[in-house]
């Protein structure tokens, strides 16, 4: 025999269940994807902060430091001015910026209150995840666009046309994704706005200024050649600086297995295809466990 508890209990779970049933992955990642994308034009300071440091980078280091930096440039790479160096730094430094911002988002969603009600929602757990990436994914491709577009303007040239712009930011959005799904690792774990953002922006000039972003490695010290070998923003900005001069300039792997740029193209692509892996499966491996004991 069922009392009327068990009955209104059991009617509940089935309403949860056929809720489920109707939604489906691409749906869900969808419903994200839309709500992350209005969150973020309701709050366009965080988006113009994002873009507006790496384009005061650009600007400043190509006229204070053109004319230096350019002589230890043309040693290592014949023929190319610092703009064209240069700007391919400045596009990881843009997703590495933004994907920042990724992890802020969510913690204030937890401080709100919102992420305990997107949990109890039927909702994928996985498809909240890929709807919030692909919705920074969106803003990071802008962004670098924008970007190549002000180098072009500040003397930068792209020698491999349209093809290099397309395959620059996909290299840009590839390098983004690792720290995307850091900077939501460190939101779940902190669950506090100061702390994440903390954490975020202490490792986003180490990681810069002890890569080969501003200066060829050759002209470092070498332990700072040392940290970049293990130093994801030098694979991402070496493979996008090979796309910008059409030449292979990986420093840190030698590889002799494609044609000309693609010998820096590859191994910085598999590189980073790697660690966006490894932290995306923690990041979701940490939502998913923050998802059941939030709703529990």
């Amino acid at each position: 025999m069922t009392t009327p508890d068990a009955d209104e209990g059991a009617s509940t779970t089935d309403r949860r269940e056929d809720a489920r049933s109707g939604n489906t992955f691409v749906g869900d990642v969808w419903v994200n994807f839309k709500r992350w994308n209005r969150k973020a034009v309701r709050n366009p300071f965080v988006l113009v902060v994002s873009l507006v440091q790496p384009i005061i980078f650009l600007v400043l280091f190509t006229e204070v430091f053109g004319n230096v930096a350019g002589g230890a440039v043309n040693r290592g790479i014949p023929g190319i001015n610092y703009e064209t160096y240069l700007v391919p730094a400045i596009a990881i430094q843009v997703a590495l910026a933004a994907a920042i911002t990724s992890g802020i988002g969510l913690v204030n969603d937890i401080e709100n209150g919102m992420f305990e009600k997107v949990l109890v929602t039927p909702m994928n757990r996985t498809a909240v995840f890929v709807g919030k990436t692909a919705a920074e994914v969106f803003r990071i491709t802008v962004q670098i666009g924008i970007i190549l577009g002000l180098g072009v303007l500040l003397g930068a040239e792209i020698a491999t046309g349209l093809v290099g712009v397309v395959g620059i930011i996909a290299i840009g959005v590839l390098f983004s994704l690792w720290f995307v799904a850091f900077s939501n690792a460190l939101a779940i774990l902190t669950r506090d706005q100061e702390s994440t953002i903390i954490g975020a922006n202490l490792l986003q000039f180490p990681l810069l200024f002890l890569s080969s972003a501003f200066l060829p490695l050759a002209a470092l010290p070498e332990w700072i050649q040392t940290f970049a070998r293990f130093n994801p923003v030098t694979y991402g900005v070496d493979a996008t600086r090979s796309l910008m001069i059409d030449q292979d300039v990986m420093t840190v792997v030698e590889v002799t297995w494609f044609d000309g740029a693609m010998n820096g193209v590859v191994p910085g692509v598999v590189v980073l295809a790697g660690l966006d892996l490894a932290l995306g499966g923690i990041a979701v491996y940490l939502l998913s466990r923050a998802s059941s004991s939030d709703v529990q």
